[in-house]
């Protein structure tokens, strides 16, 4: 079977990262696999661009970190929303859907 996973377009990742913490704080780890869980494996962020994603919004205030326990006994930095964090997704989830409306229908004029 051939490999269904895509890149992600540039500009996503922060989009991905808030809508995945809107379930919970997680880790950098998790946060990374329960976004490959939840696209069913076609979405994946690789520490690479996880991890500056996570201190950019951090920065920006829309996310805060917290030390605590992994679910393997590890200690991992734990990411939440903040309610900034939660207006952007707002405001992210809107413009995302006008692009993505936009694109189907030129795509769908062929």
């Amino acid at each position: 079977m051939p490999d269904e996973r895509i890149e992600l377009p540039q500009g996503t990742a922060d989009l991905l990262i808030l809508r995945t913490l809107a379930l919970g704080p997680q880790h950098g780890w998790g946060i990374a696999e329960r976004l490959q869980q939840i696209s069913s494996d076609v979405l994946r962020l690789q520490q690479g661009s996880l991890y500056p994603a996570l201190h950019r919004l951090e920065r920006r205030g829309w996310i805060k970190a917290r030390w605590g326990t992994s679910e393997n006994n590890r200690r991992a930095k734990f990411y939440e929303l903040t309610k900034a964090g939660k207006r952007q997704l707002e405001l992210e989830t809107n413009a995302w859907k006008k692009l993505t409306d936009a694109v189907a229908q030129v795509l769908g004029t062929a």
